[in-house]
């Protein structure tokens, strides 16, 4: 059963606790869906100042919403677009600052000034589609959240 708690200390124990609520939310289940949209809520309510969190899945041509928290999203983004489309074609998560400065950035949220995108990737390689998280405030993620971010898009990624 999972339980919730507030998490302390660093913000680099924060994400150690997070990881473990996110593997304790996925434990035993391999539906990609499910886990998707626990995590969302898990880190739309976890983790402070942010506006939306999601996925996006790959259908083998474009990025497709997935499960998410916040207001309603753009649905397919094309591999060649915004922060998720260079994360999904680069295999490299994205941590952008400036959302307004990003070439070619799509405005889903025109409240979004900052986000990082973390490519989600299998075991075998394939790619399965990416983690998306904005916020309202510039600069909102630092190096501390994107390896937070990055071990737990992988243990997501373990359940698949």
């Amino acid at each position: 059963m999972f339980e919730s708690s507030a998490l302390s200390g660093t913000k680099s124990e924060q994400y150690d606790q997070l990881l473990q609520q996110a593997r304790a939310l996925m434990h035993g289940e391999q539906d990609r869906i499910a886990n998707a949209a626990n995590l969302s809520a898990l880190l739309f309510n976890s983790l402070p100042d942010l506006n939306w969190a999601g996925f996006y899945f790959f259908d083998g041509t474009e990025l497709v919403v997935g499960p998410f928290q916040g207001l309603p999203a753009c649905v397919r983004i094309p591999l060649n677009k915004g922060v998720c489309g260079a994360a999904a074609s680069t295999r490299t998560t994205q941590r952008v600052e400036d959302v307004h400065a990003f070439p070619g950035h799509i405005a889903c949220d025109s409240a979004s000034n900052s986000e990082i995108v973390i490519p989600l990737v299998a075991t075998n390689g394939t790619l399965l589609g990416v983690l998306d998280i904005d916020s309202p405030k510039h600069a909102r993620f630092d190096a501390d959240d994107q390896t937070g971010l990055e071990a737990i898009a992988a243990a997501f990624c373990a359940t698949v």
